[in-house]
């Protein structure tokens, strides 16, 4: 790639994704250009104004742009804060201070990809230069392929390219900046340049405490403490809610507050203290997770219809019931499935559901209320602080059988599931405070009597599991003749 950037002329890098300074490939690929870097992020209203928007994932959000305005202080440099469209907004801000290219990383979703060609266009129509790199994934959408050059729908074969693939080592931090002058600082806001706005600013209101701090200081915390105990035991405890077993680190992903070839220097250099062939399967265990994370990215982008539809053509038309009644019970924790309701008031109270429950009440939503699985894809986007559009989309296709999945018909009875990975109901107990009584063996296989339900204030189930199996199993197959 060939740079015409002066060491004195100013680059900006447009933040979305990647709100950190460290491991951060366009930053590292900018700073080699011209010591003044400076950072923008612009808050978007075609993405806060809909209506999926979930007040912790903001609250989170802005958080995490606090400290990346810190991180620029230290860096000698500054973030500006835009509110506006910012196919308009960045061209303006880059055409005031005269800067001389704009950076930023790729994105994989319908909207992101849009918008930057727009960008693009209208930043080269100002003789300003544009550069973008791949930053939020390991490998590109076009480095991973078939022997045939097409993307893979299938994820075994995927994670076998995937894996035999050399993993870059982290960017270069930004480090030694020069920010805005005065003069800049004063034209920057005469374009629209404002302070960092709260959560509550932007009208969201979250009250709870985060269950995941923000920042590039407390992700890289979070990605320590797990690389050098849980991490370890991965493979075992991943799935049971009730423990402490997973990384925690999907909220950090999402924003970009950590960067993904730091995430896997950490995973190897777990491999290379691990002690056991067994803390060696739960590592790679981990490294399959973040491998999954990039399927999921990498679909997205090969098949952006993903976003409004399903995957499998014999979904695509299916004779969803969509009853509204159970639809709001289970997004309320009523269904009367005690696994199924703990997940869902965990979700409605902290912002985060564990990912066995998420795969639990999506199966239940979907084979059991036999709703569509878009109802909650949007439900969980609407809640969740790691809501993230190519993750949350993979999985929902994942759990409704209309995605890229080589069994699709797979279903989750709730009783053996709570069985398996709850048995003790710790989690039912926790999520579920008014069965807190209420015997152990009763809470997991759900057939608490009518009197005790009474006595709690607990539903009774709003469907019969085995029946609505038989009948999503009965619409599947008319569907594939």
């Amino acid at each position: 790639m060939t740079y015409n950037v002066g060491m004195s002329d100013l680059i900006l890098f447009w933040h979305r994704r990647d709100l950190r300074i460290s491991d951060n490939i366009g930053i590292a690929a900018a700073r080699q250009q011209s010591p003044k870097v400076v950072g923008v992020f612009c808050l978007d209203p075609n993405l806060l104004e809909r209506d999926n928007v979930a007040p912790a994932r903001v609250t989170y959000m802005i958080g995490s742009l606090q400290s990346l305005q810190e991180r620029y202080a230290q860096a000698g440099s500054r973030l500006v804060i835009l509110h506006a469209e910012p196919t308009q907004a960045i061209p303006e801000l880059a055409t005031a201070l005269n800067a001389k290219a704009v950076f930023w990383n790729w994105d994989v979703e319908p909207y992101a990809k849009e918008r930057d060609h727009a960008v693009t266009d209208n930043l080269k129509a100002k003789g300003i230069e544009v550069h973008n790199h791949w930053d939020q994934i390991l490998h590109s959408p076009h480095e991973i392929q078939t022997g045939s050059n097409q993307p893979y729908t299938v994820f075994t074969p995927f994670w076998r390219n995937w894996s035999s693939k050399s993993k870059a080592q982290p960017a270069e931090s930004l480090h030694a900046a020069q920010g805005l002058t005065a003069a800049e600082q004063e034209i920057a806001q005469q374009i629209g340049a404002i302070a960092l706005p709260s959560a509550k600013d932007l009208g969201f209101h979250w009250e709870p405490e985060l269950v995941i701090e923000p920042g590039e200081a407390a992700a890289q915390a979070r990605l320590e403490e797990f690389s050098n105990s849980a991490i370890s035991e991965y493979r075992e405890q991943r799935d049971f809610p009730g423990a402490d077993g997973t990384s925690q680190l999907s909220a950090a992903l999402k924003f970009g507050v950590i960067g993904i070839r730091t995430v896997w220097a950490a995973t190897i250099a777990a491999l290379e203290n691990s002690r056991s062939d067994e803390v060696a399967a739960s590592i790679r265990t981990w490294q399959q997770e973040l491998a999954w994370r990039e399927f999921y990215q990498h679909a997205m982008y090969h098949f952006p219809e993903l976003a409004t539809g399903a995957y499998r053509p014999a979904l695509q038309n299916f004779p969803w019931d969509n009853n509204e009644e159970r639809f709001q019970a289970w997004c309320a924790g009523k269904t009367g499935y005690p696994i199924v309701d703990a997940a869902m008031r965990q979700l409605n109270e902290i912002g985060w559901m564990h990912n066995r429950c998420r795969m639990i009440v999506a199966s239940f939503l979907t084979k059991d209320l036999l709703i569509n699985p878009q109802l909650g894809e949007k439900y969980f986007y609407q809640r969740l602080i790691d809501g993230d559009l190519s993750a949350n989309n993979g999985g929902w296709q994942w759990s409704a059988s209309s995605g890229m999945d080589p069994k699709p018909v797979r279903i989750f009875n709730p009783a053996s599931q709570a069985q398996k990975f709850d048995p003790e109901a710790e989690y039912i107990r926790r999520w579920l405070p008014e069965l807190r009584s209420i015997d152990t063996e009763l809470l997991i296989s759900g057939d608490i009597p009518q009197a005790e339900r009474d006595a709690c204030g607990y539903p009774q189930p709003i469907v019969d599991h085995k029946q609505q199996q038989r009948q999503f199993k009965a619409l599947y197959q008319q569907q594939k003749h």
